[in-house]
């Protein structure tokens, strides 16, 4: 194997973006057998499926006070708690943005960075909203923070980037606007719901927001700088005796 070939297998040229897709499997696969997609016959019907559904959330999703009192389980509940959704529509909205802002964002850093990156961003986006509500008792659930780190990374790598989005106010219609267009609007529109934002069960728009800035400033830091540090080298000029390739930029 080649070290170029080597190097196009890691940053995921070669076999696309498996971590986005192995995500979204996992995601999917992990709540059709959970009791919550009401599909598994092995957590009954009725007030025994309820008490699962209960038992399930309380058992991988993240409980603010538990975290934020160091029991060692809890801990770990941020990241697991990126694989839980509470309801099909949770599930289906978070995977379609993953879909369609994942593939790119995984290739442009390569997929060991994009999954560390994604799974730290979501932890520390989790972690952020128990510190914010470190004596509620409700849990939290979902991949949101993490996906919301992509958004961001994205807005700082594709801003020009053309997404195909849906508003209601727009009578539903598919249109296509910059990437910078939509993910501002969304950002937005985090942050004016978070200001009514209760204390009791409801988005996590905290994590959303905390996971958006996240992302994007890791983008700015991992590229921006780099981009920085090449703009402020001297240009060379080519020799009279130049090779192929010393005049390029």
């Amino acid at each position: 194997m080649t070290k170029r070939r080597a190097t196009a297998i890691l940053s995921g040229a070669v076999h696309g973006p498996t971590v986005t897709y192995g995500l979204i499997a996992a995601c999917c696969l992990l709540f059709l057998v959970s009791p919550v997609s009401g599909l598994n016959p092995v957590y009954g019907t009725g007030d025994a499926i309820l008490s699962a559904q209960s038992d399930h959330f309380a058992r991988w999703g993240v409980i603010p006070a538990e975290l934020m009192a160091g029991r060692p389980h809890a801990l770990l509940t941020p990241l697991t708690a990126l694989f839980v959704h509470g309801s099909w529509l949770h599930l289906l909205g978070n995977m379609l943005f993953l879909y369609v802002f994942g593939a790119m964002a995984e290739e442009r850093l390569g997929w060991p960075e994009f999954a560390l990156f994604y799974l730290v961003s979501g932890y520390l986006a989790l972690f952020a909203y128990a510190a914010a509500h470190a004596g509620s008792q409700q849990t939290l659930v979902g991949a949101s923070g993490a996906i919301s780190a992509v958004l961001g990374a994205f807005l700082y790598l594709f801003p020009r980037a053309r997404v195909t989005s849906i508003f209601p106010f727009l009578l539903f219609l598919p249109l296509r606007f910059p990437a910078w267009i939509v993910l501002i609007f969304w950002f937005a529109l985090q942050w004016l719901a978070i200001q009514g934002a209760s204390a009791g069960p409801g988005v996590a728009y905290l994590a959303h927001l905390v996971g958006f800035g996240l992302g994007f400033l890791y983008a700015w830091a991992r590229f921006g700088g780099a981009d920085r540090v090449k703009r402020r080298k001297p240009v060379k000029t080519a020799g009279p005796a130049a090779t192929e390739g010393e005049s390029q930029p």
